[in-house]
């Protein structure tokens, strides 16, 4: 499913109250599977997608829409299955930042979180065109 037609989300629907279910977790966190995502108006256009289980950590998380223009993820049809994506309005599209000393920030391209925003399933799936991006986009 090429999802380049998805535009900035509006995270502002997902409230805290609606748990993001991740049967898989995510990589090195495998065993973590319920997470809230929060959205901070002082940290935007960031925000936090907090392990349920453990309210003291967080992945720091962005659009990728928000920061790179020419994005265009390319989601594998089995993930799209899995998650139940009907069409690309359906995916909410989210990228981990890595924070890199003080002033150095990158952001994982390849490997997004990407979450059915009707059921709050989501998986970090490895994009068809993997190829096109890099795990260590800069931030500036």
């Amino acid at each position: 499913m090429n999802t380049a037609e998805i535009m900035e989300p509006e995270l502002a629907a997902v409230q805290y109250e609606m748990v993001i279910q991740l049967p898989l977790g995510l990589l090195g966190f495998e065993g973590i599977k319920k997470y809230v995502l929060l959205s901070p108006p002082e940290d935007e256009p960031f925000h936090w997608l907090q392990m349920l289980e453990d309210d003291n950590l967080a992945f720091l998380v962005v659009s990728p829409f928000a920061v790179v223009s020419d994005y265009q993820p390319d989601i594998p049809d089995e993930d799209a299955v899995y998650l139940g994506l009907e069409s690309p309005e359906d995916a909410l599209v989210l990228n981990i930042v890595t924070l890199r000393g003080k002033q150095s920030a990158t952001m994982n391209l390849k490997g997004p979180i990407v979450i059915n925003r009707h059921t709050l399933i989501g998986k970090q799936v490895i994009l068809a065109n993997a190829a096109d991006y890099t795990l260590h986009h800069p931030l500036s």
